[in-house]
């Protein structure tokens, strides 16, 4: 008789996983599931489920190797239930087991479910973040604005990581202000690694061309690392190669470069092939070597640290209602450029082509492409929200909701976000060399040939004129707007509504 169920999910495939610390390996069996419900209900993109159904299977081998039971239940297989829950149920039948031993999904619907169930459940804190939940809302309760900031400073206070006693290395907390240079076009710009696919990861490429080719996104050319040895072989390269220019340009943008300085760790982090504290032990001893710069060390520190951490606990704390906010107001469909349709906006062409390809993006062509137009034509966040979690091979809903309703699209009305991220294209044309090449001209700020990021901007400020206008971040900004002319302010709008106008009709913009 098995005295448990223990359930491993696709993005917990670290050995020292809560649940199976606690399981007892020679009366417990671990359950793990490739199932349609999770890969195509949203629809996600090809190479992510690749990534997640090779690691799985991986994983699994390991933990049979190790002396586990472990009934794994491939997408093909005849008796999969195609959902968690279901496949839950028929193990314990299967098993004559009572009761399921988990680690807390980062997904408040997969809680929902599991706490459903008509069996035993017993969840257990994810252990893998470096603050408790308990930490992170012990920091919050009281406070006015729960801003990153603050808790990243905390954060660094309890793990010591960049201290200098009890101040922070350098004598500044942030070194934000030093990493946004724009970069330029290098023939000799450093890769990152390609990890070919063994016998295991072919048989899943296989398996997701047959079984998922209606999803977007291309599976030709994937070579995520699937193990945790591939991962620290990635990170190994990062520091090596990409690192010591990663800060003065993570914010940069060019075409044709999909990776720039960046590490492409996400993926490999966030389904648990790293372990976030060792990623910034490891940024910090390579600034103690000398290495790489403090701007560097600390800009990647702060995403894991600080970030990623942050996000996590305001996801976990607010509870399911985050994801339906929409302080805004915001309906627009997500327009089918989106999804791979023809645009002449070069920036956004750019962004989805490479997303489609690679299933990834930087930040800031999250952010300030794709995020910023959504929020500026007023698309509804819950499908914005849809797609960033469908696209994106690092995105799970406790990341990628925060980042999505909170920073790009002030949906949860500033909990994250002081101010919404809204940009003209003169931004982009910053830290970028998109606007280059584009149909539309990033100089002119009304007409035809505008660029529709000039148009949308002050049309996007005017509509929430009465929210923002006393924000002190955004007085400059309506300063500008009450300097303009009439005649000038009813043309803007009046090319704004145009172009809408054209984008609700489905029309190539």
């Amino acid at each position: 008789m098995v005295s448990r169920l223990i359930l491993v999910l696709g993005d917990q495939l670290t050995p020292t996983l809560s649940a199976l610390e606690q399981a007892n390996r020679e009366t417990d069996v671990v359950v793990m599931a490739e199932v349609r419900g999770e890969a195509g209900s949203p629809k996600h993109h090809p190479q992510k489920i690749a990534l997640i159904f090779s690691a799985m299977r991986k994983f699994a081998a390991r933990l049979e190797a190790d002396g586990w039971t472990v009934a794994y239940a491939r997408l093909e297989d005849r008796d999969n239930a195609q959902t968690i829950d279901g496949e839950l149920l028929r193990r314990a039948e299967e098993h004559g087991a009572t009761e399921v031993l988990c680690t807390t999904p980062g997904d408040w619907r997969l809680i929902q479910l599991l706490d459903d169930l008509p069996l035993k459940v017993t969840r257990l804190p994810d252990t893998r973040f470096i603050s408790t939940q308990e930490e992170f809302e012990g920091w919050a309760e009281g406070r006015k604005e729960l801003r990153m900031e603050f808790f990243y400073r905390e954060m660094r206070r309890k793990t010591g990581i960049l201290m200098d006693g009890d101040k922070p290395e350098g004598g500044k907390w942030n070194y934000d202000h030093d990493n946004r240079a724009p970069a330029k076009a290098d023939l000799f710009q450093p890769k990152v690694p390609a990890f070919e696919p063994d016998g295991v990861t072919q048989e899943v490429l296989d398996l997701v061309a047959r079984e998922f080719s209606d999803h977007f996104g291309d599976l030709d050319g994937f070579d995520y690392p699937t193990t945790p040895e591939e991962a620290q072989e990635a990170l190994d390269d990062f520091i090596e190669n990409r690192f010591e220019s990663f800060g003065t340009y993570q914010d940069a943008m060019l075409a044709g470069e999909p990776h720039l300085y960046h590490s492409i760790l996400s993926p490999a982090l966030n389904i648990g092939l790293l372990d976030p504290l060792d990623l910034c032990k490891r940024a910090e001893a390579a600034y103690r070597a000398g290495k790489v710069p403090l701007n560097s060390a600390e800009g990647f520190i702060r995403q894991i640290l600080g970030w990623r951490e942050y996000v996590r606990g305001i996801y976990m704390m607010d509870g399911p209602a985050y994801t339906s906010r929409n302080a805004l107001r915001h309906h627009r469909d997500l327009p089918w450029l989106y999804w791979g349709g023809e645009t002449d906006m070069a920036c956004l062409s750019e962004v989805v082509r490479l997303t489609k390809e690679n299933a990834y993006a930087h930040h800031i062509q999250r952010l300030m492409v794709t995020g910023n137009f959504a929020l500026l034509i007023g698309a509804d966040p819950a499908q914005v929200q849809e797609w960033y979690l469908c696209v994106y091979a690092d995105a799970f809903e406790w990341v990628e909701a925060p980042n999505t309703a909170g920073m790009s699209l002030f949906a949860d009305g500033g909990m994250i976000a002081s101010k919404p991220y809204a940009a003209s294209g003169n931004y982009i044309n910053r830290m970028s060399d998109y606007c280059a090449g584009c149909a539309y001209d990033v100089r002119q700020k009304t007409g035809d040939d505008a660029c529709p990021f000039n148009l949308l901007y002050w049309w996007f400020l005017d509509r929430h004129e009465q929210r923002f206008r006393k924000n002190v971040r955004m007085k400059t900004i309506y300063a500008t707007w009450d300097r303009m002319k009439d005649d000038r302010k009813s043309q803007v709008l009046a090319d704004a509504e145009k172009f809408l106008a054209r984008l609700d009709a489905g029309e190539r913009v």
